[in-house]
């Protein structure tokens, strides 16, 4: 029988991203920021496939978003290590933009992305980076080794993976989550690495550990 690589201890740290399962506001693609709503019955079934997907991992460390989308992502996962909120995880506040979809959007603004255009009575991309930033350093100095993991909003984490790459916040643009897929950041020798990206639910996710 081939044997998976041992996922369960790292001597350096690993931070793994889970966006939040679907809602009734991204199962239609509405910007959705600050507004407190719940997982859909699918979204819930997706974040118990994550949890699937997390099978054998030793996490040291766990951090959530205090939206409850995320919150019940989390809470379906149920990492063994507890859960700690952090009110920087939370989701861009889009402002105006709030509870709108990008094809609405452009029809006030022709071209219209939250990456090229102000977000009126919200956040910029870099003011959504200082916020991965400050949670980055957290995150570094409370795990020195092993395996922590964040859940969070789509546009946060691909801001959060940004950074966590040295590239500016605006490069998030790079990284479309979907929900309630898992992603890994880590390292290779002295750089800072994405190990996986976007990995659907339900299958465990078993990187190889290079050093």
């Amino acid at each position: 029988m081939t044997q998976r690589s041992d996922t369960r201890h790292t001597d350096v740290p690993q931070l793994l991203v889970i966006r939040h399962g679907q809602t009734e506001w991204s199962k239609v693609g509405k910007h959705t920021g600050r507004t407190d709503i719940p997982l859909t019955d699918v979204g819930r079934a997706e974040a118990s496939d994550a949890a699937l997907t997390l099978e054998g991992w030793n996490l040291v460390r766990a951090y959530c978003s205090p939206l409850q989308r995320a919150r019940e992502t989390a809470e379906i996962v149920s990492p063994a290590c507890g859960l700690v909120t952090d009110p920087d995880l939370v989701e861009w506040d889009y402002g105006d933009f709030e509870g709108e979809t990008t094809p609405e959007s452009r029809e006030r603004i022709p071209d219209w992305s939250v990456w090229t255009h102000e977000i009126t009575g919200g956040e910029s991309y870099d003011e959504v980076g200082e916020r991965a930033d400050r949670f980055l350093a957290r995150f570094d100095a409370e795990v020195p080794a092993g395996n922590g993991v964040v859940f969070a909003h789509g546009h946060f984490l691909a801001i959060l993976i940004a950074r966590w790459c040295g590239l500016p916040a605006v490069e998030g643009r790079r990284f479309a989550l979907a929900t309630a897929t898992v992603s890994l950041l880590g390292w290779h020798r002295e750089d800072r690495v994405i190990r996986a990206l976007n990995h659907r639910v339900g299958r465990i996710l078993d990187p190889p550990f290079r050093t």
